[in-house]
């Protein structure tokens, strides 16, 4: 059991207890009766349409995810709930053969998952992915694969009978150390880049995101992940500054200043700095760029590392960050601030 942090206020309940010691958080797992599986997406900053989510809720516990809030649409917490009360969807795979079965489907790329990761360790017995997946093969559908979990190399037979598949692998962290003090119940990075090798022995285009950078903790283990990821096989790499909307603030702050006590202060300000002195950006738009000398740092110096280690600059779904400069006078198109 990873128990890490309590549950900050829900938004939508009318009533908060604060209790002096977290109460124990075990595993519960709810059924989710829905009669659609595939959500749609207009965001203008995300490059697919469909996406389908097997499940609710993440066991992993990364505490900086911006899937966390969701959570709390459904009655529950975005802290402990979000790891430990997880939903899903039994006919996910049914549901989703009797959609690509439809007359008016168009076989649009479908990305698993546009919310929480679709290869939690729930996966390894309830195969929900598997059969989804399974589903799509069967009417030759592509799709596009977001995950953290080496799980996923199970189903490289699967992925790669499908046309035009892609996965892509999100490393953060290269340090085993401060991968398990921010995700706790993610698979270490050495996992990860044995996932990329075997999907990539299977002929499947691997995608590594460095997603989130955490700038003062994780932005120093880029060169490591191109470096290893490259040797596994991923072809295409892509980083994206860290989020945090709403109660995951409070939540990574709690685990941050638990876990990294000297260098929490130092952390969040660079974070602050990274978006133009807050904590997070919540704009289409502007939620996936940095802006500042230090991200337009970090991010030349990914470029240059990615172009020298022989990645694909062009990559599936995952749109490519931009710095912004900060600016006192945003009507002067010349006048920068500094950080």
């Amino acid at each position: 059991m990873i128990l890490h942090v309590a549950n900050p206020p829900q938004r939508f309940a009318q009533a908060h207890t604060e209790y002096d010691e977290p109460l124990p958080a075990d595993l519960t797992l709810y059924e989710d009766h829905s009669q659609e599986i595939l959500s749609h997406n207009d965001s203008p900053d995300l490059h697919f349409r469909w996406s389908v989510n097997p499940y609710r809720g993440c066991f992993h516990g990364c505490t900086y995810c911006y899937a966390r809030p969701s959570h709390e649409y459904l009655g529950f917490g975005a802290g402990s709930d979000f790891e430990r009360k997880i939903v899903y969807k039994p006919r996910a795979a049914e549901l989703l053969a009797a959609a690509l079965a439809r007359p008016n489907w168009t076989r649009e790329l479908i990305l698993f998952s546009g919310n929480t990761d679709c290869y939690q360790p729930l996966e390894s017995r309830l195969r929900l992915t598997q059969r989804c997946l399974e589903a799509c093969a069967a009417a030759r559908n592509p799709v596009g694969i977001i995950t953290k979990s080496a799980l996923v190399a199970r189903d490289a037979e699967i992925i790669a009978s499908i046309p035009h598949a892609s996965v892509a692998i999100s490393i953060p962290f290269h340090d085993p150390v401060a991968c398990r003090d921010i995700e706790p119940g993610a698979p270490p990075p050495a996992r990860r880049y044995a996932a990329i090798a075997g999907l990539a022995a299977r002929g499947i285009p691997v995608s590594v995101n460095i997603a989130p950078v955490i700038p003062g903790l994780s932005d120093r283990d880029i060169p490591a992940i191109l470096r290893h990821a490259r040797e596994a096989g991923a072809r295409h790499a892509r980083l994206l500054p860290v989020r945090l909307p709403g109660p995951v603030e409070h939540i990574f702050r709690e685990r941050l200043e638990s876990r990294q006590p000297l260098r929490a202060k130092g952390i969040l300000e660079r974070i602050r700095r990274l978006r133009g002195g807050a904590l997070n950006e919540s704009r289409f738009g502007r939620r996936f760029e940095g802006e500042g000398e230090e991200w337009a740092s970090t991010l030349a110096l990914f470029r240059t590392l990615r172009a020298k280690l022989g990645f694909d600059e062009s990559g599936p779904f995952v749109p490519e960050p931009e710095p912004r400069q900060a600016t006192l006078f945003p009507g002067l198109s010349g006048a920068r601030g500094g950080d």
